[in-house]
């Protein structure tokens, strides 16, 4: 908060998310998230770098079979994350206390449940699960090795996923940083000594992630009691039906693209196995550089959420304040950003495919063949994405979700999802690589079209009175 003088002289304590200048609060907020979602996107990122040096491709493989449960996770976190904060930013902006304590509240306790549940159903469905997201018969004993420690940190990744965002919704964005570098820092700490020192291969790697996210999700714990807006008291943790919807309605658009992502994810890893067996380079293979190339991928995407993420808070606080001219210039910033960091990973994705593929482990002459093909199709429109993240965090901090909803359906279920079946059809394994580009470019044409009709009928001057 900032104190400020009124025209009477009347010291006054004014939101800086309402006040100060956006490109500086927009560097201030998004600086810490990029760091926090690069940082957190390390748990899997190192541990495939280690897995690939210590166990080989097959381990590789095995991660990119588990790795769904992980997406399930980001779903529910962020749709109670997301919509928890973007609900309480508008609560905030309309000086409404009571509702913002309920709200976070309300978003804990789904958290979590929903981790616990997850939980329960993994370690009872485990082997079949694994089958069904793709493993083969080399990588099933990996992959249920790897799972079966892995899913007791379910209810602590899940936690910090969605607790992160409403630290930072709080003023916080520090904080939630250092929640998560410390848990990334650790597990790439202990990811060595387990594989390499202490000799426990893929378990060791599993080992070390769970540790980590524990670590991680205490520290958000410890955030209760240094909350700024709000004190919250028991009873705030009784979730409060119409609360639920409220965090849902806005959260369901990171959870329908996350839930259709771990979908695509599935259906990847099945149609890979599929017609890899039918080419030259075998199953294996192909679901492991199809693995590596999310991992990079993932880099990329952290930083670009991570403005997004930065500029969530001020425009749903500017919304819910009816200060339009600076939801507009938010917007604006938070594009131009993130397009023009899209640009340079464009080019470094085109530039050195071998090497970034390098850095996860070695292999074959066929493995790097089919690597470099993949990676440079599968993220060749990687400079227009920022656009179709932009619109779907925006129109989810100003309670529009609905429209979220359709941009996320329209890239991953109408077209990618589809693609995905059809055309390895007529192209074999390859057609799984092709299927990417082309729902990019489709997802972009869409979000610029409806965030270009939403600025037409936003007001364009404030309509906030005085504080």
């Amino acid at each position: 908060m900032e104190e400020v003088l009124n025209q009477d002289n009347v010291t006054e304590v004014k939101n800086p998310m309402g006040t100060r200048s956006i490109p500086k609060l927009l560097f201030s907020l998004a600086i810490p998230a990029i760091i926090a979602n690069v940082v957190n996107s390390l748990y899997n990122i190192v541990d495939q770098i280690f897995i690939g040096h210590g166990v080989g491709y097959l381990g590789n493989a095995a991660t990119s079979v588990a790795f769904p449960l992980t997406t399930i996770c980001m779903a529910i976190g962020l749709m109670c994350g997301l919509g928890g904060s973007a609900n309480f930013n508008l609560a905030i902006g309309r000086n409404d206390t009571q509702i913002a304590k309920g709200i976070v509240g309300t978003a804990t306790t789904l958290l979590t449940v929903s981790g616990l549940i997850i939980c329960l159903v993994v370690n009872v469905f485990l082997k079949d699960l694994m089958v069904a997201f793709g493993a083969t018969e080399q990588t099933l004993d990996y992959a249920v090795k790897y799972t079966r420690i892995t899913s007791f940190g379910i209810p602590f990744l899940l936690f910090s996923t969605g607790f992160n965002p409403i630290i930072r919704a709080d003023g916080s964005p520090i904080y939630s940083m250092l929640s998560v570098m410390l848990g990334a820092i650790l597990n790439t700490i202990l990811d060595p000594i387990f594989i390499f020192v202490c000799d426990w291969g893929i378990a060791g790697a599993a080992w070390a992630t769970l540790i980590s996210q524990i670590i991680s999700a205490v520290m958000c714990m410890l955030y209760f009691l240094k909350f700024q807006n709000v004190r919250l008291n028991l009873k705030d943790f009784i979730p409060n039906f119409r609360l639920v919807k409220a965090i849902a309605s806005v959260g369901i658009s990171s959870f329908i693209f996350q839930i259709s992502t771990m979908v695509i994810q599935i259906v990847s890893n099945n149609m890979l196995k599929k017609y890899g067996a039918d080419s030259v380079y075998g199953s294996d293979i192909p679901i492991a550089i199809a693995g590596i190339v999310a991992k990079i991928s993932l880099i990329f995407l952290s930083v670009v959420i991570g403005i997004i993420q930065g500029a969530q808070p001020i425009f749903g606080y500017n919304y819910g304040a009816k200060k339009y001219d600076r939801v507009r210039a938010t917007l604006k910033l938070a594009i131009l950003s993130s397009f023009i960091f899209s640009l340079f990973a464009f080019a470094l994705f085109m530039a050195f495919p071998k090497a970034l593929i390098s850095v996860f482990g070695t292999g074959s002459e066929l493995y790097f063949e089919f690597g470099i093909k993949y990676l440079r199709v599968f993220l060749f429109f990687t400079f227009l994405n920022g656009i179709q993240i932009s619109g779907t965090t925006f129109f989810q901090a100003i309670g529009k979700a609905t429209k979220g909803a359709i941009l996320s359906l329209i890239k991953q279920v109408v077209f990618l999802l589809p693609l995905l079946v059809i055309l390895p059809i007529f192209m074999g394994v390859e057609g799984v690589m092709f299927a990417a580009p082309i729902s990019d470019f489709i997802a972009f044409i869409t979000a610029l079209i409806m965030l270009a009709f939403e600025l037409k009928h936003m007001p364009k001057e404030s309509l906030a009175t005085l504080d």
